[in-house]
Protein backbone atom coordinates (compact mmCIF):
# COMPACT_ATOMS: atom_id res chain seq x y z
CA UNK A 1 0.00 0.00 0.00
CA UNK A 2 1.35 3.41 -0.97
CA UNK A 3 2.32 5.65 1.88
CA UNK A 4 -0.19 8.43 2.44
CA UNK A 5 1.21 11.96 1.93
CA UNK A 6 1.90 14.05 4.98
CA UNK A 7 -0.93 16.62 5.41
CA UNK A 8 1.53 19.46 6.01
CA UNK A 9 3.45 18.56 2.83
CA UNK A 10 0.17 18.72 0.91
CA UNK A 11 -0.46 22.21 2.23
CA UNK A 12 3.08 23.32 1.31
CA UNK A 13 2.59 21.95 -2.18
CA UNK A 14 -0.75 23.69 -2.48
CA UNK A 15 0.76 27.02 -1.45
CA UNK A 16 3.52 26.56 -4.03
CA UNK A 17 0.85 25.94 -6.68
CA UNK A 18 -0.92 29.16 -5.67
CA UNK A 19 2.37 31.05 -6.02
CA UNK A 20 2.99 29.59 -9.48
CA UNK A 21 -0.50 30.58 -10.63
CA UNK A 22 -0.25 34.09 -9.21
CA UNK A 23 -3.16 33.35 -6.87
CA UNK A 24 -1.63 33.39 -3.39
CA UNK A 25 -3.12 36.04 -1.12
CA UNK A 26 -1.38 37.86 1.69
CA UNK A 27 -2.61 40.34 4.24
CA UNK A 28 -1.17 43.83 4.73
CA UNK A 29 -1.09 45.43 8.16
CA UNK A 30 -2.68 48.88 8.32
CA UNK A 31 -1.32 51.12 11.08
CA UNK A 32 -3.67 54.13 10.77
CA UNK A 33 -7.45 54.60 10.77
CA UNK A 34 -9.34 53.77 7.58
CA UNK A 35 -8.79 56.73 5.26
CA UNK A 36 -7.32 57.39 1.79
CA UNK A 37 -3.99 58.67 3.16
CA UNK A 38 -2.93 55.68 5.21
CA UNK A 39 0.15 53.81 6.37
CA UNK A 40 1.19 50.17 6.17
CA UNK A 41 3.59 48.17 8.30
CA UNK A 42 5.46 46.83 5.26
CA UNK A 43 6.48 50.16 3.75
CA UNK A 44 7.87 53.54 4.74
CA UNK A 45 5.81 56.63 4.16
CA UNK A 46 2.10 57.07 3.46
CA UNK A 47 0.17 55.30 0.75
CA UNK A 48 -2.91 56.53 -1.08
CA UNK A 49 -5.53 53.78 -0.77
CA UNK A 50 -8.14 52.98 -3.41
CA UNK A 51 -9.23 49.68 -1.89
CA UNK A 52 -11.65 50.12 1.02
CA UNK A 53 -15.45 49.97 0.87
CA UNK A 54 -15.70 53.08 3.06
CA UNK A 55 -17.72 54.79 0.34
CA UNK A 56 -18.86 57.83 2.36
CA UNK A 57 -15.63 58.23 4.32
CA UNK A 58 -17.37 57.52 7.63
CA UNK A 59 -15.07 54.83 9.03
CA UNK A 60 -12.82 57.44 10.67
CA UNK A 61 -15.59 60.01 11.24
CA UNK A 62 -15.09 61.49 14.75
CA UNK A 63 -18.84 61.50 15.46
CA UNK A 64 -18.94 57.72 15.08
CA UNK A 65 -15.95 57.25 17.37
CA UNK A 66 -17.61 59.44 19.97
CA UNK A 67 -20.88 57.49 19.70
CA UNK A 68 -18.98 54.23 20.09
CA UNK A 69 -17.20 55.55 23.19
CA UNK A 70 -20.49 56.72 24.70
CA UNK A 71 -22.07 53.36 23.91
CA UNK A 72 -19.22 51.48 25.59
CA UNK A 73 -19.45 53.75 28.63
CA UNK A 74 -23.15 52.93 28.96
CA UNK A 75 -23.28 49.27 27.93
CA UNK A 76 -19.77 47.94 28.45
CA UNK A 77 -17.79 45.93 25.92
CA UNK A 78 -19.95 42.87 25.26
CA UNK A 79 -23.50 41.56 25.16
CA UNK A 80 -22.91 38.43 27.23
CA UNK A 81 -25.17 35.99 25.36
CA UNK A 82 -27.11 35.32 22.18
CA UNK A 83 -30.01 37.61 21.33
CA UNK A 84 -32.52 34.92 22.30
CA UNK A 85 -31.01 34.36 25.74
CA UNK A 86 -30.03 37.68 27.32
CA UNK A 87 -27.97 39.43 24.65
CA UNK A 88 -30.65 41.58 23.01
CA UNK A 89 -30.33 45.11 24.37
CA UNK A 90 -32.45 48.22 24.06
CA UNK A 91 -29.81 49.66 21.72
CA UNK A 92 -30.23 46.67 19.37
CA UNK A 93 -34.01 47.07 19.38
CA UNK A 94 -33.80 50.80 18.65
CA UNK A 95 -31.32 50.19 15.83
CA UNK A 96 -33.53 47.55 14.18
CA UNK A 97 -36.53 49.88 14.26
CA UNK A 98 -34.45 52.72 12.81
CA UNK A 99 -33.06 50.57 10.01
CA UNK A 100 -36.47 49.16 9.08
CA UNK A 101 -37.98 52.63 8.86
CA UNK A 102 -34.99 53.96 6.96
CA UNK A 103 -35.29 51.41 4.15
CA UNK A 104 -39.10 51.38 4.16
CA UNK A 105 -39.70 47.92 5.59
CA UNK A 106 -41.89 46.72 8.46
CA UNK A 107 -39.13 45.21 10.55
CA UNK A 108 -35.40 44.43 10.56
CA UNK A 109 -32.97 42.01 12.19
CA UNK A 110 -29.40 43.01 13.11
CA UNK A 111 -26.57 40.54 12.41
CA UNK A 112 -22.91 40.63 13.41
CA UNK A 113 -21.76 40.38 9.76
CA UNK A 114 -23.22 40.32 6.27
CA UNK A 115 -21.79 36.84 5.75
CA UNK A 116 -23.76 35.58 8.75
CA UNK A 117 -26.91 37.18 7.40
CA UNK A 118 -26.60 35.55 3.99
CA UNK A 119 -25.72 32.06 5.20
CA UNK A 120 -28.61 32.18 7.66
CA UNK A 121 -31.49 33.69 5.74
CA UNK A 122 -31.63 31.27 2.80
CA UNK A 123 -31.69 28.03 4.84
CA UNK A 124 -34.44 29.57 6.97
CA UNK A 125 -36.62 30.22 3.92
CA UNK A 126 -36.06 27.20 1.66
CA UNK A 127 -34.76 23.64 1.93
CA UNK A 128 -34.69 20.25 0.25
CA UNK A 129 -37.01 20.13 -2.74
CA UNK A 130 -37.08 23.91 -3.12
CA UNK A 131 -35.10 25.99 -5.61
CA UNK A 132 -32.80 29.00 -5.43
CA UNK A 133 -32.18 31.03 -8.58
CA UNK A 134 -28.90 32.94 -8.32
CA UNK A 135 -26.97 35.33 -10.55
CA UNK A 136 -23.68 33.68 -11.54
CA UNK A 137 -21.55 36.50 -10.17
CA UNK A 138 -23.26 36.78 -6.78
CA UNK A 139 -21.06 37.26 -3.74
CA UNK A 140 -19.52 34.12 -2.21
CA UNK A 141 -21.66 34.46 0.92
CA UNK A 142 -24.80 34.12 -1.20
CA UNK A 143 -23.40 31.01 -2.86
CA UNK A 144 -22.55 29.51 0.52
CA UNK A 145 -25.98 30.34 1.91
CA UNK A 146 -27.61 28.64 -1.05
CA UNK A 147 -25.50 25.50 -0.59
CA UNK A 148 -26.26 25.36 3.13
CA UNK A 149 -30.00 25.49 2.43
CA UNK A 150 -29.84 22.13 0.56
CA UNK A 151 -32.28 23.58 -1.99
CA UNK A 152 -31.54 23.06 -5.67
CA UNK A 153 -29.16 25.83 -6.77
CA UNK A 154 -30.01 27.06 -10.27
CA UNK A 155 -27.63 29.74 -11.54
CA UNK A 156 -28.41 32.07 -14.42
CA UNK A 157 -25.99 34.14 -16.57
CA UNK A 158 -25.20 37.55 -15.16
CA UNK A 159 -28.32 39.76 -15.27
CA UNK A 160 -29.84 37.56 -18.01
CA UNK A 161 -33.56 38.01 -17.39
CA UNK A 162 -34.68 35.75 -20.24
CA UNK A 163 -32.57 32.88 -18.94
CA UNK A 164 -33.90 33.39 -15.42
CA UNK A 165 -37.50 33.49 -16.63
CA UNK A 166 -37.02 30.20 -18.51
CA UNK A 167 -35.50 28.52 -15.45
CA UNK A 168 -38.29 29.78 -13.19
CA UNK A 169 -40.96 28.54 -15.63
CA UNK A 170 -39.33 25.11 -15.88
CA UNK A 171 -39.06 24.62 -12.12
CA UNK A 172 -41.68 22.64 -10.21
CA UNK A 173 -40.21 23.47 -6.81
CA UNK A 174 -42.87 24.37 -4.23
CA UNK A 175 -40.83 27.28 -2.90
CA UNK A 176 -38.65 29.52 -5.06
CA UNK A 177 -36.11 32.15 -4.05
CA UNK A 178 -34.35 34.56 -6.42
CA UNK A 179 -31.07 35.84 -4.99
CA UNK A 180 -28.99 38.72 -6.32
CA UNK A 181 -26.49 41.35 -5.32
CA UNK A 182 -27.91 44.86 -5.57
CA UNK A 183 -24.54 46.24 -6.67
CA UNK A 184 -22.18 43.51 -7.85
CA UNK A 185 -19.04 43.70 -5.76
CA UNK A 186 -16.46 42.94 -8.46
CA UNK A 187 -18.21 44.49 -11.48
CA UNK A 188 -19.82 47.57 -9.93
CA UNK A 189 -23.03 47.32 -11.97
CA UNK A 190 -26.53 47.44 -10.51
CA UNK A 191 -28.93 44.50 -10.78
CA UNK A 192 -32.11 44.98 -12.87
CA UNK A 193 -34.25 44.89 -9.73
CA UNK A 194 -37.60 46.06 -11.18
CA UNK A 195 -37.54 43.22 -13.70
CA UNK A 196 -36.36 40.72 -11.09
CA UNK A 197 -39.20 41.70 -8.78
CA UNK A 198 -41.71 41.33 -11.61
CA UNK A 199 -40.43 37.79 -12.22
CA UNK A 200 -40.59 37.01 -8.50
CA UNK A 201 -44.19 38.12 -8.31
CA UNK A 202 -45.16 36.28 -11.51
CA UNK A 203 -43.67 33.01 -10.21
CA UNK A 204 -44.64 33.42 -6.53
CA UNK A 205 -41.00 33.58 -5.48
CA UNK A 206 -39.06 35.49 -2.85
CA UNK A 207 -36.52 38.08 -4.04
CA UNK A 208 -33.52 38.43 -1.70
CA UNK A 209 -31.36 41.47 -2.48
CA UNK A 210 -27.87 41.78 -0.98
CA UNK A 211 -27.29 45.53 -1.04
CA UNK A 212 -23.90 45.50 0.68
CA UNK A 213 -22.49 48.00 -1.82
CA UNK A 214 -25.60 50.08 -2.44
CA UNK A 215 -26.74 50.88 1.10
CA UNK A 216 -25.64 54.40 1.98
CA UNK A 217 -24.72 55.22 -1.62
CA UNK A 218 -27.77 54.72 -3.83
CA UNK A 219 -31.28 56.05 -3.52
CA UNK A 220 -32.71 59.13 -1.78
CA UNK A 221 -30.80 59.72 1.44
CA UNK A 222 -28.63 56.67 0.75
CA UNK A 223 -31.51 54.27 1.42
CA UNK A 224 -30.17 51.76 -1.08
CA UNK A 225 -31.03 50.11 -4.36
CA UNK A 226 -34.69 49.41 -3.58
CA UNK A 227 -35.24 53.12 -2.96
CA UNK A 228 -33.14 53.86 -6.06
CA UNK A 229 -35.76 52.00 -8.11
CA UNK A 230 -38.72 52.96 -5.86
CA UNK A 231 -39.56 49.30 -5.21
CA UNK A 232 -41.74 47.76 -2.51
CA UNK A 233 -43.36 44.35 -2.24
CA UNK A 234 -44.12 41.71 0.40
CA UNK A 235 -41.89 39.38 -1.64
CA UNK A 236 -38.79 41.52 -1.09
CA UNK A 237 -36.16 40.65 1.50
CA UNK A 238 -33.42 43.25 1.83
CA UNK A 239 -29.93 42.75 3.28
CA UNK A 240 -27.68 45.73 3.95
CA UNK A 241 -24.21 45.74 5.46
CA UNK A 242 -23.04 48.25 8.05
CA UNK A 243 -19.27 47.99 7.71
CA UNK A 244 -18.99 49.64 4.30
CA UNK A 245 -20.76 52.97 3.65
CA UNK A 246 -22.03 53.01 7.25
CA UNK A 247 -18.46 52.94 8.54
CA UNK A 248 -18.93 50.57 11.52
CA UNK A 249 -19.69 46.81 11.45
CA UNK A 250 -22.53 44.33 11.09
CA UNK A 251 -25.49 43.88 8.78
CA UNK A 252 -29.26 43.77 8.81
CA UNK A 253 -32.10 42.02 7.06
CA UNK A 254 -35.34 43.94 6.51
CA UNK A 255 -38.68 42.52 5.40
CA UNK A 256 -42.31 42.01 6.39
CA UNK A 257 -42.80 41.64 10.12
CA UNK A 258 -43.77 37.96 9.87
CA UNK A 259 -40.62 37.21 7.85
CA UNK A 260 -38.40 38.77 10.52
CA UNK A 261 -40.25 36.87 13.24
CA UNK A 262 -39.65 33.66 11.30
CA UNK A 263 -35.94 34.44 10.97
CA UNK A 264 -35.68 35.07 14.72
CA UNK A 265 -36.99 31.54 15.23
CA UNK A 266 -35.29 29.71 12.35
CA UNK A 267 -32.10 31.53 11.29
CA UNK A 268 -29.26 29.50 12.80
CA UNK A 269 -26.53 32.11 12.25
CA UNK A 270 -28.64 34.52 14.31
CA UNK A 271 -29.86 32.13 17.00
CA UNK A 272 -26.59 30.38 17.80
CA UNK A 273 -24.15 33.27 18.20
CA UNK A 274 -23.44 35.88 20.84
CA UNK A 275 -25.08 39.21 20.15
CA UNK A 276 -22.90 42.02 18.83
CA UNK A 277 -21.79 44.56 21.47
CA UNK A 278 -24.61 47.04 22.10
CA UNK A 279 -22.03 49.84 21.86
CA UNK A 280 -21.83 49.09 18.13
CA UNK A 281 -25.58 49.56 17.85
CA UNK A 282 -25.22 53.01 19.45
CA UNK A 283 -22.55 53.95 16.90
CA UNK A 284 -24.71 52.64 14.06
CA UNK A 285 -27.65 54.80 15.10
CA UNK A 286 -25.37 57.79 14.57
CA UNK A 287 -24.15 56.29 11.28
CA UNK A 288 -27.70 56.06 9.89
CA UNK A 289 -28.25 59.72 10.78
CA UNK A 290 -25.01 60.64 9.00
CA UNK A 291 -25.96 58.59 5.92
CA UNK A 292 -29.36 60.25 5.73
CA UNK A 293 -27.77 63.69 5.69
CA UNK A 294 -24.79 62.89 3.44
CA UNK A 295 -26.07 64.19 0.11
CA UNK A 296 -22.95 66.41 -0.22
CA UNK A 297 -20.74 63.35 0.24
CA UNK A 298 -22.69 61.42 -2.39
CA UNK A 299 -22.50 64.38 -4.80
CA UNK A 300 -18.74 64.53 -4.33
CA UNK A 301 -18.50 60.77 -4.81
CA UNK A 302 -20.34 61.04 -8.13
CA UNK A 303 -17.87 63.73 -9.21
CA UNK A 304 -14.94 61.46 -8.33
CA UNK A 305 -16.41 58.61 -10.39
CA UNK A 306 -16.83 60.90 -13.40
CA UNK A 307 -13.31 62.26 -12.94
CA UNK A 308 -11.76 58.80 -12.97
CA UNK A 309 -13.63 57.79 -16.12
CA UNK A 310 -12.68 60.95 -17.98
CA UNK A 311 -9.05 60.78 -16.85
CA UNK A 312 -8.27 57.24 -18.02
CA UNK A 313 -6.95 56.91 -21.59
CA UNK A 314 -6.36 53.19 -21.91
CA UNK A 315 -5.88 50.99 -24.98
CA UNK A 316 -5.39 47.43 -23.66
CA UNK A 317 -6.93 47.49 -20.21
CA UNK A 318 -10.69 47.83 -19.89
CA UNK A 319 -12.68 49.81 -17.31
CA UNK A 320 -16.02 48.07 -16.83
CA UNK A 321 -19.18 50.19 -17.15
CA UNK A 322 -20.15 51.22 -13.62
CA UNK A 323 -21.74 54.30 -12.10
CA UNK A 324 -20.96 53.17 -8.55
CA UNK A 325 -17.83 53.68 -6.42
CA UNK A 326 -16.63 50.25 -7.57
CA UNK A 327 -14.58 50.87 -10.73
CA UNK A 328 -13.07 47.58 -11.97
CA UNK A 329 -10.13 47.79 -14.37
CA UNK A 330 -9.86 44.44 -16.16
CA UNK A 331 -6.31 43.49 -17.15
CA UNK A 332 -6.82 39.75 -17.71
CA UNK A 333 -3.64 37.88 -16.84
CA UNK A 334 -3.04 37.12 -13.15
CA UNK A 335 0.68 37.89 -13.22
CA UNK A 336 0.29 41.12 -15.19
CA UNK A 337 -2.43 42.28 -12.82
CA UNK A 338 -0.17 41.59 -9.85
CA UNK A 339 2.70 43.41 -11.56
CA UNK A 340 0.56 46.50 -12.17
CA UNK A 341 -0.67 46.46 -8.58
CA UNK A 342 2.95 46.27 -7.36
CA UNK A 343 4.05 49.05 -9.71
CA UNK A 344 1.30 51.27 -8.33
CA UNK A 345 2.38 50.34 -4.82
CA UNK A 346 5.92 51.46 -5.62
CA UNK A 347 4.42 54.87 -6.42
CA UNK A 348 2.50 54.98 -3.15
CA UNK A 349 -0.86 53.91 -4.62
CA UNK A 350 -2.65 50.94 -3.04
CA UNK A 351 -5.02 49.22 -5.49
CA UNK A 352 -5.62 45.48 -4.93
CA UNK A 353 -5.29 42.82 -7.61
CA UNK A 354 -8.41 40.65 -7.76
CA UNK A 355 -7.91 37.20 -9.29
CA UNK A 356 -9.79 33.91 -9.65
CA UNK A 357 -11.77 32.41 -8.03
CA UNK A 358 -13.14 35.79 -6.94
CA UNK A 359 -13.51 36.70 -10.63
CA UNK A 360 -13.64 34.44 -13.71
CA UNK A 361 -10.45 32.99 -15.16
CA UNK A 362 -8.84 35.45 -17.56
CA UNK A 363 -10.65 38.41 -15.98
CA UNK A 364 -8.15 39.42 -13.29
CA UNK A 365 -8.52 43.08 -12.46
CA UNK A 366 -7.67 46.02 -10.30
CA UNK A 367 -10.67 46.75 -8.10
CA UNK A 368 -10.57 50.52 -7.74
CA UNK A 369 -12.91 51.78 -5.04
CA UNK A 370 -13.60 55.45 -4.49
CA UNK A 371 -14.59 57.19 -1.28
CA UNK A 372 -16.09 60.57 -0.55
CA UNK A 373 -12.92 61.09 1.50
CA UNK A 374 -10.85 61.16 -1.71
CA UNK A 375 -10.07 64.41 -3.49
CA UNK A 376 -10.23 65.10 -7.21
CA UNK A 377 -6.46 65.58 -7.19
CA UNK A 378 -5.95 62.13 -5.64
CA UNK A 379 -8.08 60.54 -8.37
CA UNK A 380 -6.03 62.40 -10.99
CA UNK A 381 -2.86 60.97 -9.47
CA UNK A 382 -4.23 57.44 -9.88
CA UNK A 383 -5.40 58.07 -13.47
CA UNK A 384 -2.03 59.51 -14.47
CA UNK A 385 -0.18 56.52 -13.02
CA UNK A 386 -2.41 53.99 -14.77
CA UNK A 387 -2.14 55.77 -18.12
CA UNK A 388 1.65 55.83 -17.82
CA UNK A 389 1.95 52.18 -16.73
CA UNK A 390 -0.18 50.90 -19.58
CA UNK A 391 1.68 53.04 -22.13
CA UNK A 392 5.04 51.59 -21.15
CA UNK A 393 3.66 48.04 -21.14
CA UNK A 394 3.86 47.39 -17.41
Amino acid sequence: MAERPDPLDEIRSGLADLDAAGLRRRRRIVTTPCRPDTRLADRNGPVLAFCSNDYLGLAAEPALGQALQAGAARWGSGSGASHLVSGHYAAHETLEARLAGFVGMEDALYFSTGYMANIGVMPALVGRGDAIFADKVNHASLVDGALLSRAELIRYPHCDLAALEARLAASTAPRKLIVTDGVFSMDGDIAPLPELLALAEAHRAWLLVDDAHGFGVLGPGGRGCLAHYKLSSPRLIYMGTLGKAAGVAGAFVAAQGEVIDWLINRCRSYIFTTGAPPALAEALLTAVDLIEHSDPRRTHLAALIARLKSGLRLQRWHLLPSDTPIQPLVIGDNHETLAVSRALDAEGLWVPAIRPPTVPKGAARLRITLSAAHSLEQVDRLSDALNRLEAKGQ
